[in-house]
Order: C-alpha cells, then sequence, then structure tokens
C-alpha cells in the first residue's frame, strides 16, 4: 500500500454516527441499568462510530514499538546513556521486556521498529528497519531533523501500520523506546501549546533535582535556538522532535484513515498525538488515551488534546505497557456491547422508575404493587 501523507490526511473523516447512535440503543436494551458500564459504555460506542460497526469485534491486536535514540542526550538529561535504547530493543526482540509479558498475556503481537537507533542492526527477526538516521542531532544546537526527514519519519509510521492491517487488525497501541525521548515530547508539548517548559517537563528516568532544573534548560535553550512553528506540526517535530515520535504519528493517522482504534500509551505516545492531530484534527476521534502516567506533563497534555485516559496506575515505563492495559479494557468494552443479552432475550423486564403508594412505601420498578426494601 505504501501510502503517502497526503494521501492519508485526504482519507480521514469523522466517526460514523449512525453506528454510534445504533450502539447507544443496544446498550441501553441491555440487561443493565443505562450508564451502570461508565466508561465501558462510552468506549464501546466509540468504537463503533470508529469501525462503523454497531457489535464491533477487538480480536487482532498489535502493539507497535517505535525506537530512536536522541542526540539531546549529549547535555545529560538522563540517568541513562544512549546504548540503553538498542539494548531494550535487543531485549523487546528476545521476549524479556515488561511490554512482552503484557501483550502476550491479552493475545497482542508485538512489532518492533528500528527508527533511527545509534549504530543500527544487523537484520534480525522481528525487527522492521525503517532507519532515518543514526538518531537526531543534538536540539540544542540546531534542528534535531531536516524538514524532509520528519516527513519520512511519519510516512515510514504509516507504512508499519499499513503492513499490520495486511495481517488483519482490529486495534493498535503505540510504544516507544528512546533515551531522551521525554526531552523531545516536553520540547514538542512546550511548543505547540504555548506553555513553559518547567510546566511541561517531567523528571523522565528518574533525575535528581539538579538535573531536572538542567533538563529545563536545555529544552528551553532548544525552543529559543529552533523557533519551531506551533501552527506547523511537521516544522515542530524537524526541529524539536524524535524519529519515533514521528512514526507513532504516521501510525496514529493511519489508523485514523483506515478506522482503526489507536490505543495511546503514555507521555511520548502523547507528543506523537500532537503532532497527528496538529495534521488533522480529525485524528483525536479515533485515539483512546490508556493511562494517565506519573510524567508531569502528561496531564496537561491529555487535557490539551480533549482526551480523557482510562486509568491510573502511576506508570511511566513507556515501551506500550499503559497501550496494552488499554486494549485490554477496549475489548472488555465491545465485548460487553455485543455479547451481553437485551432485556426482550433474557426475558428480564425493563425497570420504569419506581412509584410510591399513599403510605409511602416505594414500589417495586420490577413488579408493580409489590413493596420494594431499598
Amino acid at each position: 500500500m505504501a501510502s503517502s501523507l497526503d494521501t492519508i490526511l485526504k482519507e480521514i473523516r469523522p466517526l460514523d454516527a449512525s453506528a454510534m447512535a445504533a450502539a447507544q440503543r443496544r446498550q441501553n436494551s441491555l440487561t443493565k441499568p443505562h450508564g451502570s458500564l461508565g466508561r465501558l459504555e462510552e468506549l464501546s460506542i466509540q468504537i463503533a462510530g470508529i469501525k462503523g460497526e454497531v457489535t464491533p469485534k477487538i480480536e487482532h491486536k498489535s502493539i507497535i514499538i517505535m525506537a530512536a535514540d536522541h542526540g539531546v542526550t549529549a547535555e545529560t538529561v538522563s540517568l541513562y546513556p544512549q546504548e540503553v535504547t538498542r539494548q531494550m530493543v535487543l531485549n523487546f526482540l528476545k521476549g524479556g521486556a515488561a511490554i512482552n509479558v503484557l501483550a502476550e498475556q491479552i493475545g497482542a503481537r508485538v512489532i518492533v521498529v528500528d527508527m533511527g537507533v545509534k549504530g543500527g542492526f544487523k537484520p534480525l527477526p522481528g525487527l522492521l528497519c525503517k532507519m532515518i538516521d543514526f538518531g537526531t542531532k543534538n536540539m540544542t544546537q540546531g534542528p534535531a531533523m531536516t524538514h524532509q526527514q520528519a516527513i519520512d519519519t511519519i510516512e515510514a509510521g504509516i507504512q508499519v501500520a499499513e503492513a499490520e492491517m495486511g495481517k488483519k487488525l482490529d486495534v493498535m497501541g503505540t510504544g516507544d523506546m528512546g533515551i531522551g525521548n521525554t526531552t523531545a515530547s516536553s520540547a514538542i508539548f512546550a511548543a505547540i501549546s504555548g506553555r513553559p517548559a518547567k510546566k511541561v517537563t517531567g523528571r523522565g528516568t528518574g533525575i535528581s533535582d539538579r538535573q531536572f532544573t538542567h533538563k529545563i534548560k536545555v529544552i528551553e535553550r532548544a525552543l529559543s535556538v529552533n523557533k519551531p512553528n506551533p501552527k506547523d506540526p511537521i516544522d515542530v517535530l524537524a526541529k524539536v522532535g524524535g524519529f519515533e515520535i514521528g512514526g507513532l504519528a504516521g501510525v496514529i493517522l493511519a489508523g485514523a484513515a483506515y478506522r482503526i482504534p489507536v490505543v495511546i500509551d503514555g507521555f511520548i505516545s502523547g507528543a506523537a498525538a500532537l503532532i497527528a492531530t496538529g495534521l488533522s484534527p480529525q485524528a483525536k476521534d479515533y485515539l483512546i488515551a490508556a493511562h494517565l502516567s506519573a510524567e508531569a506533563g502528561h496531564e496537561l497534555l491529555l487535557d490539551f488534546l480533549g482526551l480523557k485516559p482510562l486509568l491510573n496506575l502511576n506508570m511511566r515505563l513507556g515501551e506500550g505497557t499503559g497501550a496494552v492495559i488499554g486494549i485490554f479494557l477496549a475489548e472488555a468494552a465491545v465485548r460487553t456491547l455485543s455479547q451481553m443479552a437485551t432485556f426482550t432475550e433474557a426475558g428480564v423486564s425493563e425497570a420504569k422508575p419506581r412509584q410510591v403508594n399513599k403510605k409511602g412505601v416505594c414500589l417495586s420498578p420490577w413488579v408493580s404493587g409489590q413493596p420494594y426494601n431499598s
């Protein structure tokens, strides 16, 4: 398929309103009080609108992990050395990371993509090579990448997503690996939102107070040197972003174009969502925010996007670990919509408003005339 960015943007449409209305009617007919499954009901209706099906199914699942290095690590913004990006990619391929364990539990494929890990890799089973360069440049000294490279990262993400769709796909989750990528993500959010760097920057791998202050100054310097245009997502990505962030933006846009729900992980996936929705505001409706991470700027970022996270587990690992749990909930939501019995099917009387007799005794909503003790 190998669609271009321009082609994908033209294919993104609003959610299917008729499917959502029918899904809402079905929810209201199921053997439960209206709204009693809370967010699961909302989620099932959103997925119905995404897929254009009244009772959608989620069976085929993929977690797409984009990996790349960041030149800004030269500024010592992380507790871990740059080599850890490469080492963790190998760990993913061996099945030894948290994402592997959690993905296996829900039956999801784990797709690992080298978007620009320093040194590269020889061909390895399970590793997709979409190398843009051996890591970005140090954004404190100029743009992290060229404008064309920024476009290339997004189109690489589109290609990865399209390849997964060829294997059957009902839902995608986003994951990341890249030492220094919380710095890039904070810079992206600050650039697009106009918020001060100190408000949107977190501690990433758990840096000290002194390192945290230094990290904020690094982001401020990068923004000052590059002056990214907040109205131009590709310019922001090129000047202060990362290859894996652009790749994930492409995954999101492809999901929206092909009507596949995209469950986004934490702060880095959120930065990718900022790029994607900047290019296509309609793409936001295809996103499911899995969780609220412990990274300081994530709550502000989700508020900015207008997304409500499903969970808050104080997680901040990345890799797509939160997205896996979000996919589990998405599957639970559509299963209840499609597999629960309706009142008619179950032979259960629908609840009616309670009546009160002259003595003030509340009568049963199920059997008229019988006292209801609650």
